[in-house]
């Protein structure tokens, strides 16, 4: 790939949900740096909810869209005529709240006669794990667990990934978020869930470990398309069956007409709460590992060995995550790019630091860039 010109400075844009963010990454000596990376959350506006309502993120999006600009500018000294692009999250995410920042960003890039560039969301999440760091070895394999996403690519570079796996359900943070909700742990519920966690043994509940296989996954598809074991194991994700044993952890399995009553769960103290915690979490996160890991061991088999894990979205701040991919990582001889906490959760500085590479490649968009829904990584 191209190298980014030295001394490039990109405004970063996000509003893909509940984070009105902006930030001014600036690239220098090979690495893109973060002159600033400003966030406004929107937690106190949907915690009534307890999960996000899409009209009122997108009101609070155009409240604060411009003030957030301002202050990414001012925070990084950098007068907004310095600029050289203006890049923004355009997909996937709630689509009126992905208006508001398309808006902006093409809205300042006509003003200031510079590029601006739609940026896929899922993508800036694996590229968070290369700010303010060296360039990977390549080729990676690239983990998106977050509460919208729980995909596994093979990269090549910053923007070329093709999509092994991928949910065919809940996404992990949704996973964490619906078990924090099934626990009453309050909102947001990822967060509160893996600090319930270190007060509970880990080893206090059995959850399932799902073995999904192409047939299971695609049905009469998997044979339609002369799969060559239907039977195989996939690199896919599922959570949903953990979230039931959970409930019926908490609340009971419920009774059959003509069978022996099930018996009554456990008393809800605080204790088994922490248990359910820490079992919990402990199962969603060997699902993702044991995945990984065997990723690692396909593509090994192939001749491609993966020399890089890019890990990236919300639920890769858990702390247990962090640990057992860190560890999978020694294991495997595989380096483990964690980003910081700080770009872990939406922001606009992985947005910013995308696209320079994109810049780098030739790329631009024009004022007809529209948001999406969905992402488009690894469609190709």
């Amino acid at each position: 790939m191209t190298a980014p010109r030295d001394g490039t400075l990109v405004l970063g844009i996000e509003t893909s949900c509940d984070e009105t963010a902006a930030a001014v990454v600036q690239w220098r000596d090979g690495v893109p740096r973060v002159r600033s990376n400003v966030v406004s959350s929107q937690h106190d506006l949907h915690e009534r909810y307890a999960g996000v309502v899409p009209e009122l993120a997108s009101r609070a999006h155009l409240e604060r869209i411009v003030p957030v600009v301002r202050e990414a500018l001012g925070s990084a000294s950098v007068d907004a005529g310095a600029l050289n692009a203006v890049a923004v999250g355009n997909r996937p995410g709630l689509i009126g709240s992905l208006l508001v920042g398309n808006a902006a960003a093409k809205a300042y890039a006509w003003s200031l006669g510079i590029p601006v560039l739609g940026i896929d969301h899922v993508a800036a999440h694996l590229a968070a794990g290369l700010i303010d760091a060296p360039p990977p070895a390549w080729p990676a394999l690239g983990l998106v667990a977050s509460g919208g996403h729980t995909h596994l690519f093979r990269m090549h570079d910053p923007l070329h990934a093709e999509l092994l796996g991928r949910t065919i359900d809940d996404a992990v943070g949704e996973a964490f978020d619906k078990a924090a909700t099934i626990l009453d742990l309050g909102y947001p519920g990822g967060p509160r869930l893996d600090a319930r966690s270190s007060e509970g043994n880990a080893g206090a509940v059995r959850f399932p470990l799902p073995r999904l296989t192409a047939r299971s996954v695609r049905g009469a598809a998997a044979d339609a398309a002369g799969a060559a074991d239907p039977d195989a194991r996939t690199l896919d994700f599922s959570f949903s069956g953990l979230k039931t044993a959970l409930l019926y952890a908490v609340r009971g399995v419920p009774p059959s007409p003509g069978r022996t009553p099930p018996p009554a769960p456990e008393p809800l103290t605080p204790q088994r709460v922490s248990d359910l915690c820490a079992s919990f979490q402990a199962a969603a996160v060997a699902q993702v590992v044991d995945v990984v890991a065997r990723a690692h061991a396909r593509l090994a088999a192939s001749g491609q060995v993966p020399r890089t894990l890019l890990v990236g979205g919300g639920a890769s701040a858990n702390r247990h995550m962090r640990a057992e991919l860190a560890s999978l990582g020694e294991r495997l001889g595989m380096e483990v790019r964690l980003p910081a906490l700080a770009y872990c959760l939406d922001n606009a500085a992985m947005i910013a630091a995308l696209a320079h590479w994109r810049l780098a490649a030739g790329e631009r968009d024009d004022l007809r860039l529209a948001p999406s829904a969905r992402s488009a990584l690894g469609r190709t």
